[in-house]
């Protein structure tokens, strides 16, 4: 079917950075930060970047095979930097808070991700789910099962279900930015800001460690 979505979605697109995929991708980006929106057609997509919308077909399949490519983009970079921490000669409580940090920041950075993610799990057609699970939540999970590990070996965690932690953080940044409108209208907050995201970042750090730090290592952060 020509509406059939292409599943065999790159983590880097086709061509390089100044490709047309490329050129795509940063139009649908740029367009869903403006609207704070995830609904862009693809007419404003191809006006914004100058492409001809006929070419997401060729390079995407459909507008849900360019959202899932967009994704898995943006996943792709947050992906390479869990790897990057993880080998890197600090403390499991020092990567336990960068991390922290990081995802908070990840979310800040592209505020269309939840969106993305709720979509394609949840609303898209049959497929986009799996490829989902495939380069955003198994990665993290494994991510979190390696440095929760690693912490427990070296005294630092008390055991802690990953998939259990993973829910916690993720959940905890999802509601942040997916619940803020709910919020809003209850409350009165007012939108996500680099403020309200460090304070954010303090106030989970402060959470997760108070709750998976053992006595040793909460009463050496305490000194």
């Amino acid at each position: 079917m020509a509406s059939q979505l292409n599943t065999s979605v790159p983590t880097r697109p086709p061509g390089g950075k100044n490709s047309t995929a490329e050129k795509l991708l940063v139009a649908a980006s740029e367009l869903m930060i403006e609207r704070a929106s995830i609904e862009v057609s693809l007419s404003d997509i191809a006006q914004k970047s100058g492409v001809n919308a006929a070419l997401v077909k060729y390079h995407f399949g459909n507008k849900d095979g360019l959202l899932l490519a967009l994704l898995a983009r943006d996943a792709a970079t947050e992906v390479t930097q869990l790897e990057y921490l993880l080998t890197q000669p600090i403390t499991p409580t020092e990567k336990l808070k960068l991390h922290i940090a990081g995802i908070i920041r990840a979310y800040h950075r592209f505020p269309y991700m939840n969106r993305l993610i709720h979509y394609l799990l949840h609303e898209s057609v049959a497929g986009s789910a799996d490829e989902v699970s495939k380069f955003f939540v198994a990665p993290l999970l494994d991510f979190h099962r390696r440095l929760l590990a690693e912490g427990v070996s070296q005294g630092e965690f008390r055991a802690t279900d990953p998939v259990l932690f993973y829910t916690s953080l993720i959940g905890a940044c999802d509601h942040l930015f997916f619940g803020r409108h709910a919020m809003s209208r209850a409350t009165g907050v007012g939108p996500v800001t680099d403020d309200v995201c460090r304070q954010y970042i303090k106030h989970m750090e402060t959470l997760i460690c108070g709750g998976i730090l053992t006595n040793i290592e909460e009463a050496a952060a305490a000194g």
